[in-house]
C-alpha cells in the first residue's frame, strides 16, 4: 500500500467515542468544575451528556476566602453552578471554616443571599442541607452581616422546608432568639415541619441555658418526623423529651448529646422523662460526646440509668487535673449502661493514675461492645489481655485503637513489645479486627 493511500484511509475512533453514556458519567462524575466545561466542548454528545441530573446531586462548596493567582474564586464558582445547574441539586454542603474579618463575612453573605435567592427560585428538590461552622458570635460577623445572613437563610428555609429531610447548621452560635427564628422558617404556615435528620450541634452559642427558655422548647414542638437529632446538653429538659415523644415517637431512633464543660450543664432532667421517651419509641439509641467534664458528680448527673446510652465518647483535650479521677466512672457508672453500651472512646490525660484494670473491667462487662477506642497513660500489656480475651470469646470487638502514651521521648521498648504482640495474635487481628495500637511520648 502506497503511502498517499495509507493517508485517505480513515482513522479508527477513540474507545471514548464507543463508551456508554454510564460509563461517561461515570468518569464525568470524578472531574472538576473546570475539566467539566473542557469536556463538554468536545462533542455534542458529552455536552449533553454533561447536563445530566445525576452529576450535579451533590455539591460541597468551600469558602476558604483566600485569593488564588491561579483558580477561579470559590465565591465565583459556587454562583456559576447554582444558576446553571441549581435545578438539579439534592444535597449541598457549605464549609466557612475560621472567618477572619468583617470583609469576609460581608463577602460570603452577599454570595450566599444571591445563592440561596437562585436556589429558592430554580430547585424544588433539594433533600439536605448542612451550613457548617459559621461562628457568628464572633466579632468578625457585624450585626448588620449577621442579620442579612440570618434574614436569607430564613427566607430560603421557608420556601425549601417542606422538601428538606436532612438539616446541619452545627457551629452557628447564634443566641436563643435567632436560632429559634431560623428552625421556625422549617414550619412556616403548617405549625409542624417534617425534617427527619437535625444536627443543632453547637447552633446556639456557649454559656446560654437554652433548656429553660420557653420559646426553643416552643420550636421543637414543630418537629413530628425526627428520626435522627444531634444537639448540646444545655437544650435538654424535661419538656423537651415530652415533645420528642408526643411528636415523634415512631420515627424517632438516634440522638446525639454534647456535653461541652462551657456549657451549662446543671440541669436537672428526671429519670421518668427519659424512660417514658424509651418506652414509646423503638430501639432508641442515646449517645454521648463528653468534652473536659470528667469528675464523676457531674457526670452521674446526666448519665441517668434509664437513658439507654448506646455510645460513650469522653475527652480531656489535653487538660489534666489531679482532682478528677476517672476510677468511680468505669467502675460503677459506666457499667450501668452495659447491656446497651457499643462504642467506647476515651482520650484521657491520667498520668496521675492507672486505669489498666478499670478499663479492662469495663469492656469484658459490656457485651455488646463491638468499639473501643483509647488515648491514654497505658501499659503495653493491656493491650495483650483485651486480644486473649478476644481468643477466648470474652469480648466481641471488631475495632480496636489504642494510642499508648509515654513519659519518655523514646519508645522503642514498647513499639518491641507490641510488635511481638501482633506476631503472637496476627490471625486473631487480621481475621476479626480493625486493629491500630501505637506507643506515643507526650512530652
Amino acid at each position: 500500500m502506497d503511502e498517499e493511500s495509507q493517508l485517505n484511509q480513515p482513522q479508527d475512533q477513540s474507545c471514548w467515542a464507543t463508551l456508554p453514556d454510564v460509563c461517561l458519567q461515570r468518569v464525568f462524575w470524578w472531574l472538576g468544575d473546570m475539566d467539566r466545561s473542557r469536556a463538554a466542548l468536545v462533542c455534542r454528545k458529552w455536552s449533553q451528556l454533561m447536563y445530566s441530573a445525576d452529576l450535579w446531586r451533590y455539591r460541597a462548596i468551600s469558602f476558604s476566602g483566600r485569593p488564588s493567582r491561579f483558580h477561579t474564586p470559590e465565591f465565583v464558582l459556587a454562583l456559576w453552578y447554582v444558576k446553571k445547574f441549581g435545578r438539579y441539586l439534592e444535597h449541598l454542603e457549605i464549609n466557612f471554616p475560621n472567618p477572619y474579618s468583617a470583609v469576609l463575612t460581608k463577602k460570603f453573605q452577599v454570595i450566599m443571599q444571591g445563592l440561596l435567592s437562585s436556589l429558592g427560585k430554580s430547585n424544588n428538590r433539594l433533600k439536605s442541607l448542612s451550613i457548617q461552622h459559621l461562628q457568628m458570635d464572633r466579632l468578625v460577623w457585624k450585626n448588620s452581616i449577621r442579620s442579612s445572613f440570618i434574614n436569607s437563610l430564613s427566607f430560603f428555609l421557608t420556601k425549601m422546608g417542606k422538601h428538606l429531610d436532612y438539616l446541619n447548621l452545627k457551629g452557628a452560635r447564634l443566641t436563643v432568639e435567632q436560632g429559634c427564628y431560623v428552625l421556625n422558617s422549617l414550619s412556616y404556615l403548617k405549625n409542624e415541619s417534617m425534617t427527619s435528620e437535625l444536627n443543632i450541634e453547637d447552633f446556639f452559642s456557649h454559656h446560654l441555658t437554652v433548656y429553660s427558655n420557653p420559646q426553643f422548647n416552643k420550636t421543637m414542638a414543630t418537629f413530628h418526623n425526627l428520626a435522627s437529632l444531634t444537639l448540646n446538653y444545655n437544650c435538654i429538659s424535661d419538656e423537651l423529651l415530652e415533645n420528642l415523644c408526643e411528636n415523634n415517637a415512631s420515627t424517632l431512633w438516634n440522638i446525639n448529646i454534647k456535653c461541652h464543660i462551657h456549657d451549662p450543664h446543671g440541669q436537672v432532667i428526671w429519670g421518668m422523662s427519659w424512660s417514658k421517651l424509651a418506652r414509646h419509641t423503638t430501639n432508641l439509641k442515646v449517645n454521648f460526646f463528653f468534652e473536659r467534664i470528667m469528675k464523676y458528680e457531674h457526670l452521674a448527673r446526666i448519665l441517668l440509668k434509664e437513658i439507654p446510652v448506646s455510645s460513650v465518647s469522653m475527652r480531656t483535650c489535653y487538660f489534666s487535673d489531679p482532682d478528677w479521677s476517672m476510677r468511680p466512672t468505669l467502675l460503677d457508672l459506666l457499667p450501668t449502661f452495659r447491656h446497651t453500651l457499643q462504642k467506647l472512646t476515651f482520650e484521657f490525660i491520667n498520668n496521675h493514675e492507672s486505669l489498666d484494670e478499670e478499663l479492662y473491667l469495663l469492656i469484658l462487662a459490656c457485651r455488646k461492645l463491638f468499639y473501643f477506642k483509647i488515648w491514654a497513660f497505658l501499659d503495653v500489656k493491656f493491650v495483650e489481655r483485651i486480644l486473649k480475651s478476644q481468643e477466648e470469646g470474652q469480648c466481641a470487638l471488631c475495632t480496636l485503637k489504642v494510642r499508648i502514651y509515654t513519659n519518655r521521648y523514646e519508645t522503642n521498648e514498647e513499639d518491641r513489645m507490641l510488635r511481638e504482640i501482633y506476631r503472637k495474635y496476627r490471625k486473631l487481628i487480621d481475621s476479626e479486627l480493625n486493629y491500630f495500637v501505637i506507643a506515643y511520648p507526650m512530652m
